[in-house]
């Protein structure tokens, strides 16, 4: 199933590496949501991905229907939901995540300060950008060097080469 470019794309992340079980039953999970996945009673063109073991994925193709408030509720609903059953924090914006060497690992704001000031994360270290909006973006903005991402701005005096 092809997907534009433009589809609309939500990132979530837990705030711990998820086991290779805990991996296929949220992807279990995942697809039987997106493939019930409505907006107004229209079935939305969606699918869901599970990265790294580490990051939720939804994406909505809005071309055939629009992502509606009630629509996009009920994908928080079933993160929420995923939360409770897995025991993981998906909603904590401040768990940042980042690669050591080929390892995705996640650090708690302050801890993330910390790395830095070790000089642990540098620019050219890679962060993900949770915050992307669409498919292109997170093809293309999602894994960015440090100098690259939304971080450097909140953590840029404090980072070096």
């Amino acid at each position: 199933m092809q997907f534009s470019e433009n589809s609309r794309v939500w990132v979530y992340q837990a705030d711990r590496e998820l086991s290779a079980a805990e991996t296929e039953q949220i992807q279990q999970q995942l697809d039987s949501f997106a493939t019930g996945w409505t907006a107004h009673n229209h079935q939305l063109k969606a699918k869901a991905e599970v990265r790294y073991n580490r990051f939720l994925v939804l994406i909505v193709d809005e071309s055939q229907a629009g992502a509606s408030g009630c629509s996009i509720d009920k994908s928080v609903h079933f993160m929420q939901h995923l939360e409770k059953e897995f025991g993981v924090n998906l909603f904590d914006r401040f768990n940042l995540a980042y690669r050591e060497g080929d390892a995705v690992v996640s650090a708690p704001r302050h801890a993330f300060e910390e790395k830095i000031k070790q000089n642990a994360i540098n620019k050219q270290t890679i962060v993900f950008n949770n915050m992307v909006q669409n498919l292109t973006e997170l093809n293309t903005k999602w894994e960015v060097p440090f100098k690259d991402s939304w971080h450097i701005q909140l953590f840029g005096d404090l980072v070096n080469n």
